[in-house]
């Protein structure tokens, strides 16, 4: 079983005395760059809806990304990442033999480095799936990865031994993915809170995403191999509830807020 997982805007850029690995698509990354460094800060404001100060400070990463970076300036990514996502993640808590496995079982979809690993080591950026940046391959990322990202995910596949896709992604980033050319079951997870208003359940943005990442780490920490394996998450205090759930989209429900 393979999950994915969405990159997130927000960095932690603690130092960690982690042993990295190396990006599958650092070629495709640096005609990225390159791609975005002809760009202005008006450009990047208007290319990822970025305030003045943020498109000024995402202009300085790409025009300072190196192709052969010093080991002090990357960032293991599932530890570099901070969003929402990350914190259901956890994965500076993660043990030795947890993070090896989320080695070969965890994906991270990444905008400017198509497939990430957990430990591979990335520089700061900011550059988001659905951006509509210009290249020699398209008039945007989707059209930039095409198949890439489906072959990588089915190579690991076969590396592994896994028939099934745990998609944890946001939309943006997993429409990336060319799902005619992907071998894999797709399972995608909905984590919906109940407000006991008579509305029924209702997905929360902020929730779901957290849950994302702890079903992320359920994964990796249980070793589930199997779909069914999935519906025994109960972290935060989610149950599996089947009257709403599908074979293929299985929903966990619990009390809102969350206690």
């Amino acid at each position: 079983m393979l999950v994915v997982i969405s990159p997130a805007k927000k960095l932690d850029w603690a130092e960690r005395d982690v042993a990295t690995s190396t990006p599958d698509f650092l070629d495709d990354a640096a005609q990225l760059v390159k791609a975005a460094r002809e760009l202005s800060v008006d450009d990047l404001k208007s290319l990822m809806s970025l305030s003045e100060n943020l498109a000024t400070l995402n202009r300085d990463r790409f025009q300072s990304y190196d192709e052969a970076p010093e080991d002090d300036s990357t960032r293991p990514a599932a530890l570099a990442f901070a969003g929402d996502t990350y914190q259901g993640l956890e994965a500076d808590s993660l043990d030795a033999d947890e993070m090896a496995f989320a080695q070969d079982h965890l994906r991270i979809l990444s905008g400017l480095y198509g497939v990430l690993r957990p430990l591979d080591a990335i520089q700061p950026y900011r550059l988001e799936m659905g951006s509509r940046l210009k290249t020699e391959h398209g008039k945007n990322l989707y059209e930039y990865w095409g198949e890439a990202l489906s072959e990588a995910l089915n190579k690991q596949a076969i590396a592994t031994g896994s028939d099934v896709l745990v998609n944890c992604a946001s939309q943006e980033y997993f429409g990336a993915i060319d799902l005619k050319a992907l071998k894999l079951r797709v399972i995608t997870p909905q984590f919906m809170e109940d407000k006991g208003d008579g509305k029924g359940p209702k997905i929360v943005s902020f929730y779901a995403k957290k849950a994302r990442g702890a079903m992320a780490r359920f994964v990796m920490q249980n070793r589930i191999n199997s779909a069914d394996g999935l519906l025994d998450f109960d972290a935060g205090g989610y149950a599996h509830v089947s009257e709403f759930s599908k074979p293929d989209a299985p929903v966990f429900l619990r009390p809102y807020p969350a206690s």
